[in-house]
């Protein structure tokens, strides 16, 4: 068995870039510029062309009619007028449909509702004509030996029009990189069979090779390699023969099967192993018989995230391209987000325009969360020595989506609930151009982001110990000011969430101090916290009696997710997220969940869709009663007005 090596090395970025560009210019991996000779056009789409190509022949090659008519000579209409028209005799016009050849001697075209046939021989012309009037002379369109396309060019569907006219049938294209990734694990199965504890589905090989593949590359994945020195050896020593660049998944880290590090050192040589970034330290670049192999992380975000950082920019120097420059915006944090002082850590946004300012909000730190990347509409970089971000600061962001639809983009702060899910699906089936990023926060958060100008609507249900009404003395104590309104999303019941049967027999949080059971809670701010703590003071119930009290969750899905996975035994959530994960559910409460909008988005094109969804669509409404748990009574209904 091998040892655990504890070190990988961690070197800054811009160091292992520089090292990297060096060995790839030693094998000299820029001037690998290859053709495919002759190539039919037919087949060129989103090829890059290899050589400028030059028309072979004039398009029209002739004179064409450009319209039905007759042709005629252009000096006979000289002096023709309403009053004095022309006529003219068989021998002095044409008859010509669009697209015919002009005959010799002709010069123009009359279009036949501006003709008057006297007779089959003869036709009366009222308006004088121009030279070559409504004809397509030729080269009109393409001139012979002119330049069609340049050097370098991504042939489109036009393009290929443009060419096969010019009398261009084949083309000389630029052959694409071919990448070979390679998954490595004994856990990988294929997508379609079942999983069993300990098993994966191998998917990061279709990813990578899908991004791979979208930048120009010819990638493709292979059969998952066993976690064995000698199987990863000749998979590798195969690979370099066939292709220009390998990408191996999974193995480069330091564990007791991480094989990949030791094979390269042996078959090749390794510039870098271990670079000071988050997510994807552990990636390896090395050099195998001047191929360049590189081995990434297991986790899908880390695998991504570093083959964007060493291979995409290797795919536009094959093919002599210059690498696209990253779309940059600067964006409004909305809440804050901690790091670690030594590593460039890249974190996943979600982003949305509210007024004039861009609105970021972090989503998932784990490098396995491929969801973080399917909803990320960006990337903030924190250099190493920055520890943390602020709610409210001003911070560059690299996009993933194009800039306008984030300009149509609802930005939602505040409680979780599986609700706002159901109206994004309706938002996209009914307005597609309409996104919503949401962010948990928390009750709280939501009403501080409402505070701050950073969203368009918040979630909220914080109950009021000495009123007994939800949300409006917290709108009066922190939002004083701010003309608004309270609309009423749902009523729903919140409780306790169990294993399937209850088998533990919870009945009640006294249950959980006395008999030290595990808890997992919501986080600091959230609503169903302050309801948490509410009823342990009801109880006289300590906090710190509680096992898991401070293990916080940021939505009610994930905290099942944690029960039903019996990471932890209990915790408080609302029914819907019960049944979604097939957990039992002890009621103890129903509470109210309102949105806070700020009456200047009220008529927000976005706005009033939801709004509208929420009043009117039966079928939202139904959709939301199949979940459980939830009371639709006043859905829609303003529950308070700020001025």
């Amino acid at each position: 068995m091998k040892k655990s090596n504890i070190f990988v090395g961690n070197k800054p970025l811009t160091a292992a870039k520089e090292l990297w560009q060096a060995a790839l210019e030693d094998i000299e991996f820029g001037s690998r510029l290859l053709t495919i000779h002759f190539f039919p056009v037919d087949e060129a789409l989103g090829c890059r062309l290899a050589d400028p190509v030059f028309a072979n022949q004039s398009s029209p090659s002739y004179n064409a009619a450009a319209m039905d008519g007759i042709a005629v000579h252009f000096a006979d209409l000289a002096q023709a007028t309403e009053a004095l028209p022309v006529h003219l005799t068989q021998e002095r016009f044409m008859p010509v449909n669009t697209g015919n050849v002009i005959p010799a001697g002709f010069d123009a075209v009359v279009m036949s509702e501006d003709v008057h046939y006297v007779s089959d021989e003869e036709v009366e012309l009222a308006k004088p004509a121009i030279p070559w009037q409504h004809v397509r002379t030729i080269g009109e369109d393409i001139v012979a030996t002119e330049l069609i396309l340049p050097e370098g060019h991504k042939v489109r569907p036009i393009d290929q029009a443009a060419l096969l006219a010019a009398g261009v049938t084949k083309i000389n294209i630029r052959r694409p990189p071919k990448v070979l990734v390679i998954p490595t694990g004994n856990e990988l199965i294929q997508p379609g069979q079942g999983v069993k504890p300990g098993q994966v589905l191998e998917c990061n090989s279709r990813i990578l090779a899908g991004y791979l593949n979208d930048w120009g590359a010819e990638a493709k994945g292979s059969l998952p390699v066993i976690d064995d020195p000698q199987h990863l050896r000749k998979a590798i020593d195969r690979a370099v023969l066939e292709n220009d660049i390998v990408v191996i998944n999974a193995g480069a880290s330091a564990g007791t099967r991480d094989y990949t590090s030791d094979v390269l050192a042996e078959i090749g040589e390794i510039i870098v192993h271990g670079v000071a970034i988050k997510p994807g330290k552990p990636v390896v670049l090395a050099i195998v018989d001047d191929t360049p192999v590189i081995g990434l992380p297991g986790y899908p975000v880390s695998a991504i995230l570093t083959m964007r950082l060493f291979v995409r920019e290797m795919i536009y120097t094959f093919m002599n391209l210059e690498t696209p420059k990253e779309d940059m915006i600067e964006a409004v944090m909305s809440r804050p987000w901690h790091s670690s002082k030594v590593v460039d850590e890249y974190v996943r946004v979600t982003l949305g325009q509210v007024d004039n300012s861009f609105i970021a909000t972090p989503i998932g730190k784990g490098a396995g969360s491929v969801m973080s990347l399917v909803r990320a509409d960006g990337l903030l970089t924190l250099p190493a020595g920055c520890d943390c971000m602020g709610a409210g600061d001003h911070v560059q962001i690299e996009l993933l989506r194009p800039r306008q639809e984030l300009e149509s983009t609802l930005v939602f702060i505040g409680s979780h609930d599986n609700i706002l899910d159901v109206i994004a699906n309706q938002l996209h089936n009914q307005r597609p151009s309409i996104r919503i990023s949401s962010s948990h926060v928390g009750s709280m958060g939501g009403i501080m982001a409402i505070r701050r100008g950073e969203a368009h609507l918040a979630g909220t249900h914080l109950l009021d110990d000495v009123s007994g009404e939800y949300n409006i003395s917290y709108i009066k104590r922190f939002l004083g000011g701010i003309p608004l309104q309270l609309i009423n999303l749902c009523y729903r019941e919140q409780g306790l969430l169990v294993e399937k049967g209850n088998p533990l027999a919870i009945e009640g949080f006294s249950d959980i101090a006395r008999r030290k059971l595990s808890f997992i809670n919501r986080q600091n701010g959230a609503g169903t916290r302050v309801l948490t703590d509410k009823i342990l003071r009801d109880l006289s119930v300590d906090p710190r009696a509680i096992q898991g009290y401070n293990h916080e969750e940021y939505t009610h899905m994930g905290l099942a997710a944690a029960i039903a996975g019996g990471s932890v035994d209990t915790g408080m959530g609302i029914r819907a997220a019960a049944v979604a994960h097939d957990l039992d559910f002890v009621s103890v409460t129903e509470e109210r969940y309102d949105l806070i909008l700020p009456l200047q988005f009220r008529e927000d094109e976005k706005v009033d869709t939801v709004l509208e969804i929420m009043k009117n669509d039966m079928h939202f409404h139904k959709k939301v009663l199949t979940l459980g748990g939830y009371d639709l009574r006043d859905c829609g209904k303003v529950m308070y007005e700020q001025k």
